[in-house]
């Protein structure tokens, strides 16, 4: 066994190790073909042999080979732009495009504004502390083993199907939803909903076969596309509000502020700013992918750390500032913004018609598109390494454990692409209540996910300390600590006394004690289902959580660089010029 020692300069070259192995103890997908690896030959679809062993271990460990021996069945296929581009673009679809333009005529400018800078607060706090656990330990299932470990085994159950149920149900969705906004061109109708349905899902199909890196590039590809377009309409709006558009439309002079006044900042009061508090989550859901992609990097003490801090970026400088542009060029009574669907009811797409701006709308709808089919993948990548996932922890049939020599969970991919048949729901008659329902059992599963990684980070600092170690030995501290993990706790409690209430007191009021009973069963019933499934785990496996003092913090780690250590490394990286420094402190580790 050869060791090759890794640094940024001589004084720490020992800080990091990546350490070839006997070739018999480890996969090696790179003496397979090339068709292999890309998962199109039929020697691809057997199962792997074993772990690759491709996780770096940083410091000095006595039997480093076991160490490696514990890494994900996954292979480190992801590149550190991929992982990049995921946390900064991988969620922008449906709830930035189209979802917000609903939440804009509830909650109305300051509605959707402050909605949204709760949930970013929120999520900012809940990706640094998942930045922390899953840098020390990137293992398979990322957050949901975390919280098998960390916290208790029912819950986890319970979040780890729930979090399932979530991206199984969007797949379909998010088919809809292309289908509704390929309508918006009156060729698409030629082609009936349920062949364009077909042929979205199997996009999606012949993505999935290319597994790890056909998702990975269609995400970076797509975020690219999604953060260019964008861009392009905050600089189009800056124009327009300021009097620069086509003197034909609305922005032919001056507006400014004007829509915050006439018809108003707010649409509904407080009720309105509750009701955008799920279409933000929805719009933010995703972000925590980066979890699950971690054990399939070779490097996460390198990678993410910019990852999550991408994360910042995307929540100030892309949904905030398109939100706030979309305030001021939209007023929160426009007829499209509830009456209509897909891209017709897009506020970045209303904005240019009522700019009269012609062919962009076109450019938007096709980016709405890609996106929603982005997502779509998103759905099938997070489903099925959730499922296996919990298959790896005993909570699912072992049969979802498989993982093929092309780095495909080929049995948790296959069901995750047939729940892609629902969409086929809404061309029955009854088919939208349906749908609906399905929707509402994992409503607010992204609130639990999150709500559980700020409890799992909690937990981890505490168990960390007081087995003896010290912070210091943490290659990537979350920003603000355990104090923020329980500020993002308050908050997500907070929202779903928001949602409750909501839920209660639906906007409009008013309807027969049927319609409100099924109006609060839609908006809350995956807490009901959450409670029976942490029932059905306990019943089940009997496991109750682990006292602090014996909560496994060893297995999975891929960091054990001492105090002293680490405490040399960022001295060193202290003494890079000012300008290294604060790229790093924005930007990187």
């Amino acid at each position: 066994m050869s060791k090759e020692d890794s640094g940024s300069g001589e004084k720490h070259s020992n800080l990091a190790a990546e350490v070839t192995v006997h070739e018999t103890s480890f996969y090696d997908p790179s003496k397979e073909s090339i068709w292999t690896r890309l998962g199109l030959n039929l020697e691809s679809f057997k199962r792997a042999p074993g772990t690759t062993g491709g996780q770096k271990v940083a410091g000095t460990v006595e039997d480093i080979e076991k160490l490696q021996k514990d890494s994900p069945m996954l292979q480190q296929k992801m590149k550190p732009r991929h992982l990049n581009m995921i946390a900064v673009g991988g969620s922008i679809g449906t709830g930035l495009f189209v979802g917000s333009g609903a939440a804009l005529s509830t909650g109305g400018p300051a509605g959707v504004l402050i909605g949204w800078l709760i949930i970013g607060v929120m999520l900012i706090n809940v990706t640094q502390a998942l930045g922390e656990m899953c840098i020390m330990f990137p293992v398979s299932g990322g957050f949901y083993t975390l919280a098998v470990r960390f916290l208790d085994p029912s819950f986890a159950f319970a979040m780890g199907w729930n979090y399932w149920l979530q991206w199984v149900v969007v797949l379909p969705l998010e088919i809809v939803v292309a289908v509704e906004t390929v309508n918006w061109w009156d060729g698409a109708h030629a082609i009936p909903p349920g062949g364009w349905i077909a042929i979205f899902w199997l996009v999606i199909l012949i993505f999935s076969i290319f597994g790890t890196l056909g998702f990975a590039e269609e995400e970076f590809w797509s975020s690219v596309l999604k953060l260019t377009v964008l861009i392009m309409f905050l600089f189009l709006g800056v124009v327009c509000i300021t009097g620069g558009g086509p003197s034909s439309g609305e922005f032919g002079k001056y507006v400014g502020g004007a829509r915050w006044q006439n018809p108003g900042a707010f649409a509904n009061g407080f009720p309105g700013v509750c009701s955008t508090f799920v279409t933000a989550a929805f719009s933010f859901a995703g972000t925590e992918l980066v979890g699950l992609a971690a054990s399939e990097t070779p490097d996460p003490r390198k990678t993410m750390p910019a990852a999550v801090k991408g994360t910042f970026w995307r929540v100030t400088l892309i949904y905030i500032t398109t939100l706030t542009i979309v305030g001021l060029m939209v007023p929160y009574d426009h007829p499209n913004l509830l009456g209509a669907s897909g891209a017709s009811a897009s506020p970045l797409v209303i904005a240019c018609e009522l700019a009269h701006i012609s062919g962009l709308p076109h450019l938007f709808n096709i980016t709405i598109c890609i996106s929603v089919l982005s997502i779509g993948l998103s759905c099938v990548y997070a489903g099925s390494r959730t499922l296996t996932a919990l298959a790896e922890t005993g909570y699912a049939p072992s049969i979802f454990a498989y993982v093929d020599k092309s780095s495909r969970p080929l049995p948790s991919v296959a069901v995750g692409l047939a729940f892609g048949a629902l969409a086929y729901l809404t061309e029955a008659s009854d088919g939208g209540t349906v749908f609906n329902w399905l929707v509402a059992l994992s409503g607010l599963s992204t609130l639990f996910t999150w709500l559980a990684i700020c409890l799992c980070h909690i937990r981890f600092r505490a168990a960390w300390l007081a087995q003896g170690h010290k912070l210091d030995e943490l290659p990537f501290q979350a920003l603000g600590g355990v104090y923020g993990s329980w500020l993002g706790v308050l908050l997500i409690i907070l929202v779903l006394i928001g949602q409750f209430y909501l839920a209660i007191w639906p906007l409009g009021g008013g309807g027969t004690p049927g319609e409100r009973a099924e109006s609060f069963f839609l908006a809350f019933l995956a807490v009901p289902v959450m409670i029976i499934f942490i029932i059905g785990g306990l019943l089940w496996k009997k496991a109750l959580p682990r006292k602090i003092q014996d909560i496994d913090i060893n297995t999975g780690r891929k960091s054990w660089l001492t105090p002293d250590e680490m405490r040399e490394y960022r001295a060193e990286r202290a003494s890079a010029p000012i300008y290294i420094r604060i790229f790093r402190i924005l930007f990187a580790n």
